[in-house]
């Protein structure tokens, strides 16, 4: 099945963004990118929807919506809605009924940066999910960029120190958010992780400097989504966005940190005698199942199960495990890069069942 990448959660000028829809594609399009969603805060604009070109390469662009409560203070509960044609930036005030509305139209939803930590010395407020009390959303931004980068804020040396070093920055989803996941997966619901750049191409000036902090570029060629279709992208506005949204819905699909190395290629795959499943799927433990993992570098692999490291490999390309337990499987990659072990891949579980 095909293999294609897409960078989600980005801002525009329309919000609070630097550049316009076709500055994104034109970075989309030189990060060799398959297909971006730009999320505007709480503003659907989606005649920007389509395909852009330069020569033979092609991107896909896609509109959702970053919709949160203006009037909240700090503005928590940010969600990333997918896949719906009809703006309900009215609805954010009530979560439960806003998630109810993206179902009811088709779309889909993720909790967006789940885990956003203050960074006081900038005045970053907190911005992390708090309404638990809500079912029906298709999953959580497992990494976010931005939100990552304002864990690193604790000084403003170290503030000067990534700005001028960027790719030192990532390292991998926060802890906390982890935690959710498996919690929640755990609890029986299936909860698709996504990567997010939160993509602003953030102006700065000191004096009479000035840069783009972290351009699309740089986010664009970092953490970004790659999805498995059942067949090629066509070209075409229609069936393509139908695809990309029924693999997110699905979860086939893991994020990829493709800055240190590609991570295209990567596969987590089961087979029974009776069945056999790909990321997101569901799998009857019946007869067993072995779960076959490929890694496009031999580097570190370790198999989650339930929140539990249950198996590591280290410079292998190819990983299997037979699963005797049922529970939810997902796999974490990580390769030395820059000085420090970075989290390189992280795959959406296999749920292995009674």
């Amino acid at each position: 099945m095909p293999e294609i990448a897409v960078n989600l959660h980005m801002h525009t000028r329309h919000s609070d963004g630097s550049g316009s829809h076709q500055d994104i594609a034109d970075a989309a399009l030189e990060a060799g990118l398959d297909a971006v969603i730009v999320t505007d805060h709480n503003l659907l604009v989606q005649e920007y929807e389509g395909y852009y070109a330069k020569g033979d390469q092609k991107v896909l662009l896609l509109v959702g919506e970053e919709i949160h409560d203006r009037k909240r203070v700090p503005e928590k509960n940010h969600l990333l809605v997918f896949g719906i044609d009809q703006e309900l930036a009215g609805e954010a005030k009530n979560t439960k009924r806003l998630i109810k509305k993206v179902q009811k139209a088709g779309g889909l939803s993720f909790l967006a940066h789940p885990v956003d930590p203050a960074a006081p010395l900038f005045d970053q407020k907190d911005l992390s999910w708090e309404d638990w009390e809500i079912s029906g959303y298709t999953g959580i931004e497992l990494w976010n960029g931005f939100s990552e980068f304002k864990t690193r804020l604790n000084s403003k040396k170290a503030a000067v120190f990534y700005a001028c070093f960027p790719k030192r920055i990532a390292r991998g989803p926060i802890l906390e958010t982890f935690i959710i996941w498996d919690r929640l997966t755990a609890e029986g619901q299936k909860v698709v992780a996504i990567g997010g750049s939160d993509a602003h191409a953030l102006s700065t000036s000191l004096g009479p400097l000035k840069r783009t902090l972290f351009p699309y570029l740089f986010h664009f060629r970092g953490v970004n989504t790659h999805l498995i279709i059942p067949s090629p992208l066509t070209g075409n506005l229609t069936p393509d966005k139908k695809m990309i949204l029924e693999a997110l819905g699905q979860g086939h699909a893991f994020i990829g940190y493709d800055l240190p190395h590609p991570t295209s290629g990567f596969q987590l795959k089961g087979s029974s005698t009776h069945d056999s499943a790909i990321m997101g799927d569901e799998i009857s433990l019946k007869g067993g199942v072995t779960l076959q993992i490929t890694l496009p570098l031999k580097t570190e692999c370790i198999l989650i199960k339930d929140g539990q490291p249950v198996k590591t490999w280290m410079n292998q390309e190819i990983c299997s495990y037979s699963a005797t337990q049922p529970g939810v499987y997902r796999v974490e990659v990580y390769l030395p890069y820059k000085g420090l072990r970075r989290g390189w891949i992280f795959s959406n579980p296999i749920y292995i069942r009674e």
